[in-house]
């Protein structure tokens, strides 16, 4: 059971940086508009983008570590 324990708080610490990448995507972008918003959303989906395809990979390495 000690294995399971750090494995969850590991899992509950991804969903929080998932939550942090997303705030980060919709942070910048608040007030912004028309050719501005754009721009950045395009950046900023991008980046959100990796974020989450990063954060996925370590979800899955650390599934593949509790099986």
């Amino acid at each position: 059971m000690t294995a399971v324990a750090p494995a969850a708080e590991r899992l509950r610490e991804l969903e929080a940086d998932t939550r942090l990448a997303w705030s980060h995507y919709n942070e910048r972008l608040r007030d912004l508009t028309g050719d501005e918003y754009e721009r950045v959303e395009s950046e900023s989906w991008t980046e959100l983008q990796g974020a989450l395809h990063r954060l996925g990979r370590r979800r899955e390495q650390l599934s593949s570590h509790t099986v």
